[in-house]
């Protein structure tokens, strides 16, 4: 009897398919990559698709919608960035104010780091307002008030410290922030610059000390 073995196939390896969570992680990580740099509205879902070289019938496995999957695109963006803001905001060894700028440079270096091509996903859907549900609308408005938080009590503490007047309304001033933060992010991005943040950053914080 001939035991030899036959010869491997030449061509490609076979895929392997992936786990559940694994391909559901993959749709949303190539998502987020594409949706920071191109609106929600232009982009097909074909496009994202083929870039994460997922079938349409998978993708339906996992959202029910496209509506659905962006919702699940802001879910993801927003874990991440709440653990962002933490990581500079709550640094007990760095005075608040300070925590602000190192936050703020961070974010410069990262828009220079993809040519000011992305910017923020919650920035970007909410210039797409006239397309998107109001649960949409809910949950990015739900973000920015998250990431306010964050800001106010960072505010709160340079306030008892001294660094700030007992007469500054840490909340008002932390929504303000994120209000024209997001303005000069869509403005470094139309000018290629790190100008608009820069200046951002710093009218914002004379306003404080004023």
């Amino acid at each position: 009897m001939n035991t030899a073995q036959a010869p491997a196939r030449r061509g490609r390896p076979p895929k392997i398919p992936r786990e559940n969570a694994d391909t559901k992680a993959h749709l949303i990580r190539v998502g987020l990559e594409t949706l920071t740099e191109f609106g929600f509205s232009a982009t097909g879902l074909d496009t994202i698709l083929k870039k994460a070289g997922v079938p349409k019938g998978s993708f339906y496995h996992y959202f029910k919608s496209k509506e659905a999957f962006g919702i699940a695109l802001v879910n993801a963006y927003d874990d991440y960035f709440i653990t962002k803001l933490k990581k500079y905001l709550t640094d007990s060894t760095t005075p608040p104010l300070e925590r602000l700028i190192h936050f703020t440079q961070s974010a410069i270096m990262g828009m220079q780091k993809y040519q000011y091509k992305r910017g923020c996903l919650v920035g970007n859907l909410n210039q797409e307002l006239n397309h998107l549900s109001d649960e949409f609308k809910i949950r990015l408005l739900q973000s920015y008030v998250a990431w306010q938080q964050q800001v106010e009590q960072c505010l709160n503490e340079a306030q008892q410290q001294g660094t700030i007047a007992k007469t500054v309304d840490t909340q008002l001033m932390s929504e303000y922030f994120w209000i024209g933060w997001e303005g000069a992010v869509m403005r470094a991005k139309l000018t290629q610059s790190s100008k608009p943040l820069t200046l951002y950053t710093e009218m914002f914080l004379r306003a404080l000390l004023t």
